[in-house]
């Protein structure tokens, strides 16, 4: 009988790279979500009955564990980049985490890995970055054989980074960002991918692996690449921290008193997070050690990025007849 993997928020932006590649590979897939309704579109990553969508509420100690029994291995892919509702930090990132390892040593299972990311300090004063350190530690403590993989800013198609800017470009001459001279290593979702997938296998030792792709670029030289993609000239303007940290309290509260109805392009958690650079630490494992060449960014931008461009698919053939006609 084929493997049984369990994908908690395999659904998500990395866990469905992560499901379609186990599914490849003959691994039979449970897709652990809190609406499995709105995960249909995985089924078709495998034959028939081979990836289905299992209702999970990573909050609660019987429902984490009823999709993960039996499994051969599990994977959790749970993150979240604000609160919302019972959906804080602390419940998904930390304590959630930590239930998973601890649940999958009970039960028996024989790898587990944990998608986590760079930047993850029990010490740090942003909260996204608190918690992530905090769900590591409880992973160790509870499944020391775990493989824990911090990856960097991660881009592919479905991304919420390149694609919220570029979006935002479409409209006025002007890109404002916070942190323009802070570091990035943006990583291809599916190199990440192909890591997670071979730690479910068990071609990787237990560990930490940091997972950033071969360029290293600040906020502002991203923009600028990503404009060229999309064949727009915009001015970007950094915003600096003290006036990103006023705005972002005035969105939060006025996320709060709407009770999240009204969401602001920044919180204050992410401005914390935007002042450090996001990129692999010196001595830290990575890629390298999992054998695996990242994907430059060059490489796939312009196969998701055309649709912002001024007239989308046929942006080269107006290029291509305006050079004819010069």
């Amino acid at each position: 009988m084929s493997k049984l993997v369990t994908i908690y928020g395999g659904s998500g932006f990395v866990g469905r790279y992560i499901a379609r590649r186990l599914a490849k590979a003959g691994w039979r897939i449970r897709v652990a979500v809190r609406r499995p309704n709105e995960a249909m579109f995985v089924k078709p990553y495998g034959v028939v009955g081979q990836v289905e969508p299992v209702f999970c509420n990573i909050r609660d100690d019987d429902s984490v564990r009823s999709v993960m029994h039996g499994a051969d291995a599990v994977i959790n892919c749970v993150g979240i980049l604000a609160p919302d509702g019972k959906n804080g930090f602390d419940a998904v990132q930390a304590e959630g985490a930590t239930r998973i390892a601890r649940l999958a040593a009970d039960e028996g299972v024989g790898r587990l890995v944990q998608i986590s990311a760079i930047g993850a300090d029990a010490d740090s004063e942003s909260d996204y970055a608190r918690t992530k350190a905090l769900g590591e530690q409880g992973v160790q403590e509870h499944f020391p054989g775990a493989v824990i993989l911090r990856p960097s800013i991660v881009f592919g198609q479905e991304d919420e980074f390149f694609n919220r800017f570029a979006s935002m470009a479409r409209f006025g001459p002007v890109l404002p960002i916070v942190g323009a001279d802070t570091r990035f290593q943006p990583v291809y979702v599916d190199d990440v991918a192909q890591a997670a997938a071979a730690a479910a296998e068990g071609s990787v030792a237990a560990g930490i692996f940091e997972l950033g792709g071969p360029e290293v670029k600040t906020f502002r030289a991203l923009m600028q690449q990503m404009l060229g993609v999309i064949r727009r000239r915009r001015l970007i303007i950094g915003i600096p921290f003290w006036a990103a940290r006023l705005m972002a309290t005035a969105f939060d509260a006025a996320s709060a008193i709407s009770l999240g109805l009204i969401k602001g392009p920044v919180t204050r958690d992410q401005v914390r997070n935007l002042a450090r650079d996001n990129v692999v630490a010196d001595g830290a494992k990575s890629f390298a050690d999992l054998g695996i060449e990242p994907t430059a960014l060059s490489a796939v931008l312009p196969d998701y990025l055309w649709r912002f461009r001024p007239a989308g698919q046929y942006e080269a053939i107006k290029e291509s007849a305006a050079k004819l006609r010069g």
